[in-house]
């Protein structure tokens, strides 16, 4: 059996979206308290057959850009054009200049947030197969061809129209010659690579697409959707976790995933990290579903020495299993030291990157017992933690 092919993505996020209305690129606009473009891109950086995710964004947006995708793995994004095909452009001449460059290349709006990674792996196999092929689903409306005077010219058979979507896939040898093709002849006007490739003489094959995965352009399409989103995790719970681990020998403690050098290290059956164990029962506890002892007993051999990392997202697996989304996850660190203030951003930031939350949805605190009990005489460390979920709901 032939090994199947090597993927990347291109997300192309350089417009201004105008038609969106006001409050800045439409792409970086939140969407039921996550950034669209964040939403476009994390399928594609967490799909198991995509080796690269090269975004493009405009050159001015490089700021907003990284707040909105703290938390996903993507290489070093690339300034768009003046046009979406310039754009396009930009990024398979990045994915070229990367060296070993991959044998399809998937292409897709970050104006669409809602693809999924079913429609990822479809993509994937048509551009295999085929050398280009883009999603469609049927169109449902009847659709009239209209004159310059606005009267009807005809009506297509809506049977043989489909919409098209993106990710639109090809082999990437063929469209990087197209693109480069149509730069050299001055053509600048194709609004979809689908329609530069027909140009080139390729074949564009279809593939079954989503009717979830349409393009925001108006501010009705975000309100329809804000809407749609908050009915649809209408289920909202908390949970809350604590952990505590005692001194042992060592010279260095696992907090919030971060190392820190220390005299001292923790007695315990895994690493020992009490903030990201207090983590995991908070999000466990939201879903009702037990706690870390009964999903990762310290009887069982295999976590003897575990990075508590895959605790959390187990745990976070959990909570996409039930197809819900974390809103905020909290931590406190309880103790005389070491000191976790100079720590704190770095704690948030592994917390961020573990869940592949944004930042700005992970708080770290801290805080002593004025030196009453064991935290006080500084014999080990405690952690309380909270968790909320959106849920959809159930009985």
């Amino acid at each position: 059996m032939p090994n199947p092919p090597t993927a990347a993505a291109i997300v192309v996020a350089a417009g201004r979206g105008l038609r969106a209305g006001p409050g800045g690129p439409k792409q970086y606009r939140m969407l039921a308290g996550e950034p669209v473009i964040a939403r476009a891109m994390a399928p594609f950086c967490r799909h198991p057959a995509i080796g690269a995710v090269q975004p493009v964004r405009n050159p001015d947006d490089a700021e907003i850009f990284d707040q909105a995708l703290q938390g996903l793995t993507y290489r070093p994004a690339v300034s768009g054009g003046a046009t979406r095909q310039a754009s396009v452009r930009a990024g398979l001449e990045a994915l070229a200049a990367a060296g070993a460059p991959p044998d399809v290349v998937l292409i897709h709006d970050a104006a669409r947030p809602f693809v999924s990674a079913a429609v990822i792996s479809r993509a994937i196999e048509a551009a295999g197969r085929t050398g280009a092929a883009l999603p469609v689903v049927p169109v449902t409306d009847t659709i009239k061809q209209v004159t310059p005077s606005g009267d009807v010219g005809a009506t297509p058979d809506r049977a043989t129209l489909r919409s098209a979507q993106t990710p639109q896939a090809f082999r990437f040898d063929l469209i990087l010659e197209a693109h480069r093709r149509a730069a050299r002849e001055g053509r600048e006007d194709f609004t979809d690579d689908a329609a530069l490739a027909e140009w080139a003489g390729l074949t564009v094959a279809t593939f079954e697409g989503d009717v979830a995965n349409m393009k925001l352009t108006t501010p009705e399409d975000f309100a329809r959707e804000e809407a749609r989103l908050g009915a649809a995790l209408g289920d909202i719970r908390t949970g809350t976790g604590y952990d505590v681990h005692a001194f042992g020998d060592g010279d260095h403690l696992m907090l919030c995933g971060v190392r820190v050098p220390y005299h001292r290290g923790f007695l315990a059956h895994s690493d020992g990290d009490v903030g990201l164990h207090a983590l995991v029962d908070a999000i466990l506890g939201a879903l009702a579903d037990g706690d870390i002892g009964s999903h990762f007993p310290p009887s069982d051999p295999q976590w003897k020495g575990a990075a508590s990392d895959r605790f959390v997202a187990y745990a976070m697996g959990k909570v996409a299993e039930r197809g819900g989304r974390v809103a905020h996850l909290e931590v406190t660190m309880i103790c005389e030291a070491p000191k976790i203030g100079p720590l704190r951003e770095a704690m948030r930031e592994r917390i961020a990157e573990i869940t592949g939350l944004p930042v700005g949805r992970v708080a770290v605190k801290a805080t002593t017992s004025e030196r009453l009990g064991f935290t006080g005489r500084q014999e080990g460390i405690a952690a309380t933690a909270s968790a909320t979920i959106r849920l959809p709901w159930s009985d």
